[in-house]
């Protein structure tokens, strides 16, 4: 979960700095160009100041026209030191484009730009407009013009063509600021919503771990104390109770079913003495009394399965690294005599194998399992136990040539009491396979059902190959 919910956050903060950190990057560009921007209106305002008593062009010679000349020097003196100094080329220009005074002295309009255009701007006696942004991967130019007034009336523009690469330095270094500073928020909201995530799943873990210990059978499994919000604690302490509740009702329950077969043995005892007492006073051979025996001694056998199921349900496992192998070789050696009793051909591939399982529980489960495969494997059939393991898991299969289960049988067999319709004359309780998966399940394995072809039933047996209780 923390996997998944971490990403989202992380996606979540990374869209809130950048919606904060673009605008913020614009308006740093914007405020480096307006800063440049007015400082060139104020230096074309006062070029325009002094071009307002320059206001002829020089004719004849320069005593005629000594005064003027004067000033237009002193107009282009500023101007070559305001180009030596920043670099800014800078000029005075009639209406009729003629050059008053210009640095450097080559300069002159464009006949288009952004140069023309200001200078378009002025002759309108407008002041200059904004120019278009320049970014700093651009390598633009700004030009910003004043109109020079006299009387009323335009009689000249000053113009000035900037160069853009000191300005476009500092945008980028205001970025490169930011870049960090977003970062180090980026850092600190990682570490921020690593340790609310890990707050917040934290009593997810511990009850998902706990959920699955119960769910292997291990109900004495609580939500430990932890942290988090406050409702995840409640719902950790709702689970310990209900998970005592449940315990509670279950521990009623097998010890209702322990006592109940406990206390019937005697009564059902002492018929089946009465019933043997009758049966002296009856014909040998009375088909009746043969009959009730027979039930009798059913209902024995249900009572001692119905409280081996009770044992096995409560019972924890003692698990120990096995030789699954030599287990089931073991089994299958102890069932062979049946086997050959009854004319089934029992066989038995089993190579060392280790794995974690208790060897008593799963000698009973194996019993179980190899007991149902003789009873409906016909004389002649084969029945065959192979023991393997893969992916961490240890199985023993059993396989026999039976008359196997149709699809709506297989998902009921191991149920408490379950018999097929068709197998309702073999005897049994219908309670083997159910003791076998309760026993099982107490140390981590599992059995599973299905078909083995050409026909017959496959029971396949798993013990985990690593310790259960060290995984949890």
């Amino acid at each position: 979960m923390r996997s998944r919910l971490l990403p989202l956050l992380i996606v979540l903060m990374a869209g809130v700095l950048l919606a904060l950190g673009f605008p913020l990057a614009v308006s740093v560009a914007a405020a480096q160009q307006q800063k440049v921007v007015v400082d060139r209106i104020d230096d074309t305002a006062r070029f325009a100041s002094l071009a307002q008593f320059v206001t002829k062009r020089p004719t004849g010679s320069l005593v005629q026209g000594g005064a003027m000349d004067e000033r237009r020097e002193t107009l282009q003196n500023e101007l070559d030191d305001y180009y030596e100094v920043y670099g800014i080329r800078a000029g005075v220009f009639y209406r009729d484009d003629g050059p008053m005074a210009n640095a450097p002295a080559g300069w002159h309009l464009p006949a288009k730009g952004d140069v023309r255009e200001a200078f378009q701007e002025a002759l309108r006696s407008r002041g200059s407009h904004d120019p278009e942004q320049v970014w700093p991967w651009q390598r633009g130019r700004l030009a910003v013009a004043s109109p020079v007034i006299k009387d009323g009336d335009v009689i000249a523009v000053v113009v000035t063509d900037s160069p853009t690469g000191r300005m476009r330095s500092k945008t980028l270094h205001g970025w490169l600021l930011i870049a960090a500073g977003e970062s180090a928020a980026m850092l600190l909201a990682v570490g921020a919503a690593l340790r609310l995530t890990g707050w917040i799943l934290r009593p997810v873990r511990v009850l998902d771990a706990t959920t699955h210990d119960i769910a292997t059978g291990r109900l004495k499994s609580r939500v430990a104390a932890a942290g988090g919000p406050p409702e995840l604690r409640r719902l950790a302490r709702s689970f310990n109770e209900m998970a005592d509740n449940v315990e509670d009702v279950l521990e009623q329950q097998r010890a209702f079913v322990a006592d109940a077969s406990h206390q019937l043995r005697n009564p059902l005892s002492a018929l089946l003495l009465r019933i043997e007492l009758l049966a002296l006073e009856l014909p040998e051979g009375n088909e009746e009394i043969a009959s009730v025996r027979t039930e009798g001694k059913r209902l024995a056998q249900v009572l001692d399965d119905l409280l081996d199921l009770a044992l096995a349900e409560h019972a924890a496992a003692d698990l120990s690294l096995t030789d699954i192998g030599e287990l089931a070789a073991e089994r299958v050696a102890s069932w062979r005599p049946l086997a050959d009793e009854r004319g089934v051909r029992l066989t038995g591939d089993c190579p060392a194998t280790t794995g974690w399982a208790d060897p008593v529980a799963l000698s009973s489960a194996l019993d179980a399992v190899i007991d149902n495969a003789l009873k409906f494997t016909p004389e002649g059939g084969p029945v065959h136990v192979a023991v393997s393991s893969s992916n961490g898991t240890t199985t023993v299969v059993v396989t026999d040539a039976g008359p196997g289960l149709t699809d709506d049988e297989l998902a009921r067999v191991g149920d408490r009491f379950w018999r097929s319709n068709r197998h309702q004359n073999v005897k049994g309780s219908g309670l083997g396979l159910s003791i076998s998966r309760a026993l099982l399940a107490a140390g981590g394995g599992t059995i599973a059902y299905g078909r083995n072809e050409p026909h017959g039933l496959k029971v396949t047996v798993s013990v985990p190959r690593s310790d259960p209780s060290a995984a949890s």
